[in-house]
């Protein structure tokens, strides 16, 4: 029998919201600036820095799964997940600085100690994500206290994601850029990570923790017991080609404002302009969401990013104020992208509940998690074999002058390939059907 949940206090929401900011700022910054590191600092080859930045992110993928197992059966005074939370939380914050604080030459030795660093602070991430998305199933079982949960978690994520995202590079010019630059500049998202992460393990200590979600740790059964599900199915899908178009817009973001706008110094204001928008217009996108579905919303987002990111590829050398409009325009459809799937994961476990009578939350999670990770993990490294296949130069510093070709697959790589990734996913996001529609039942997964 399931215990009838308490009201959460407001220091348990809050406490529970802030790990987000550790997750926005590692979710982040290694895709915005880790590739142009390995290539324009260290003189990294572009195709050898794309596989660098994605093969630790898809190790999760295996990870992932094994660390929903072991802390579902985890017992204890501080309940199943916040152990695990620490653990990754204490790990984390060194392995990320660890990461940019390696040597600078040769470039194969550079590349090898990034790869490793970088693994390891992969691996100390998944024991704080896995668990944490996991801790909401468990510490109450009102859905609008879920509801609640959700949007203070949101709010959190968007300001991480300003923090990490305008603040890493921001850093980095102020330290003079170079490899002391991206020094400094992890030393910053440490101290965020640390609070986040941290700041999570002490604010849910309070937390009941009611009922289990359990998770299949196997990652052939886990994904055959989520794909049964028709509406996870769709989102999932839909999400993790957004999430690849993200990844390569973001990993692109210092290369389109050196190579193309001619302004190094740009990068901080365009990903202000990405992400900004998020705190100002989630209030309209969840008025959307209330007045015409969370599936119209999502597709509404989606095209204004699709046509933003489009037309920045005509913007030229000197552009900065053009580009900058139409970021605010992504912007604005990437709050709505980053939104709405969050609010419709609840639902499709909440649905599957209903018809097979099983709490699997964890089994969604652990697999949405990962795939969410593999997708923005992919994008930087596609970004990598397209500058690679343009004959992008690489180099210690960052002043080797580029060919057109590869100045055209940086303009591409920034707009285009998103616009149409993000375009691709439409149709897929078009077919999900668990929104309440008037005079039709819901559809009930199959």
């Amino acid at each position: 029998m399931t215990a009838v949940a308490p009201r959460l206090s407001r220091g348990t929401h809050l406490g529970y919201a802030v790990g987000s900011i550790g997750t926005a700022a590692f979710g982040t910054v290694p895709g915005l600036l880790l590739l142009y590191y390995l290539t324009d600092e260290l003189g990294v080859a572009a195709g050898l820095a794309g596989l660098v930045v994605f093969a630790p992110k898809a190790w999760d993928v295996l990870l992932n799964p094994w660390i929903g197992s072991r802390s579902d059966r985890t017992t204890g005074r501080w309940g199943p997940r916040r152990p695990w939370m620490l653990a990754g939380g204490l790990a984390l914050p060194p392995l990320f600085v660890l990461v940019f604080a390696g040597p600078g030459e040769p470039p194969a030795l550079a590349a090898a100690w990034v790869a490793v660093a970088f693994l390891l602070a992969a691996t100390a991430y998944g024991c704080f994500q896995v668990p944490y998305v996991a801790q909401p199933a468990e510490i109450t079982d009102d859905p609008g206290e879920r509801a609640t949960l959700m949007s203070w978690r949101v709010a959190a994520l968007a300001l991480g994601i300003l923090l990490a995202g305008a603040g890493a590079p921001a850093v980095v010019d102020a330290f003079g850029g170079g490899r002391g630059g991206h020094l400094a500049m992890a030393v910053f998202v440490a101290l965020l990570l640390a609070g986040g992460m941290l700041g999570a393990v002490a604010g849910t200590r309070r937390a009941p923790t009611l009922t289990r979600a359990t998770s299949e740790g196997r990652l052939g059964a886990t994904l055959v017991l989520a794909w049964r599900s028709r509406p996870f199915r769709v989102l999932l899908t839909g999400f993790v080609v957004q999430a690849l178009g993200i990844g390569v817009m973001l990993a692109g973001v210092p290369y389109f404002s050196e190579q193309v706008l001619g302004d190094a110094a740009a990068g901080s204001l365009l990903f202000a302009a990405l992400v900004g928008p998020a705190i100002v217009v989630m209030p309209l996108w969840l008025r959307v969401s209330r007045r015409l579905g969370k599936r119209t919303g999502l597709l509404a987002s989606s095209a204004l990013f699709t046509a933003g990111a489009a037309a920045l590829a005509l913007v030229g050398p000197g552009g900065t104020g053009p580009a900058l409009a139409l970021v605010v325009l992504v912007g604005v459809g990437y709050a709505g992208m980053q939104m709405f799937p969050l609010a419709m994961l609840p639902d499709v476990v909440a649905a599957d509940e209903a018809a097979s009578g099983q709490r699997r939350a964890g089994v969604f999670t652990g697999v949405w998690t990962a795939a969410e990770t593999l997708g923005l993990a992919v994008g930087p490294g596609l970004l990598g074999l397209l500058l690679a296949a343009a004959g992008y130069r690489s180099s210690a510093g960052g002043d080797a002058v580029q060919s057109d070709g590869a100045v055209l697959a940086v303009r591409l790589g920034f707009s285009v390939v998103p616009a149409l990734l993000v375009l691709a996913s439409l149709p897929v996001l078009a077919r999900y059907r668990l929104d309440p529609v008037p005079d039709r039942p819901q559809e009930v997964p199959a």
